[in-house]
């Protein structure tokens, strides 16, 4: 069954503290049947946005769109267009990678709601370099990821990245 086949409101951020609320049926109706004992860590979880940050630092945005499911959906930091399919993930990164983006999160809190789903929300910085000038300069943002395990990989379904409102 695809996920799409489901309101795209299962999960919710509310208020500028970043809190994330999920309609758990929804989302859990998506995930594939658990095997026992194989429930992930905050740990393993949290340690995913490692992988997709080490796939920014390739250049590549196809190795960049390769960490998020063919049917996720990317509200990205600096462009006002929603992504929803690969090839409007892919653009997004071919324009975010001229920058040479480096995060790093500052806050995280990590949700593990069963053995294949989870959400890793908080606030990231990232270093970010003018092509034309070579000058860094920095962006905080809040971020939400929400995880799926699908077919043994752990996959982004849902990318939100917001600057920060304040300052």
């Amino acid at each position: 069954m695809s996920r799409r086949t489901f309101s795209r409101s299962a999960v919710i951020v509310i208020g500028a503290a970043g809190l994330v609320f999920g309609t758990v049926g929804a989302v859990l109706a998506t995930a594939e049947p658990a095997e026992a004992g194989s429930r992930p860590s905050e740990r393993q979880i949290a340690g995913l946005f490692d992988q997709w940050n080490r796939s920014l630092q390739t250049g590549d945005p196809k190795k960049v769109a390769d960490r998020y499911a063919s049917d996720a959906v990317l509200l990205p930091t600096v462009s006002n267009q929603v992504r929803s399919d690969r090839a409007e993930i892919v653009d997004y990164f071919e324009h975010f990678l001229q920058k040479k983006p480096f995060g790093k999160k500052v806050e995280t809190i990590v949700e593990v709601l069963d053995n294949n789903t989870a959400i890793d929300t908080g606030v990231y910085e990232f270093t970010l370099t003018d092509p034309k000038t070579g000058q860094k300069s920095t962006v905080a943002a809040r971020y939400t990821y929400v995880y799926e395990k699908r077919d043994g990989d752990w996959r982004i379904v849902n990318h939100h990245s917001s600057m920060m409102p304040e300052g």
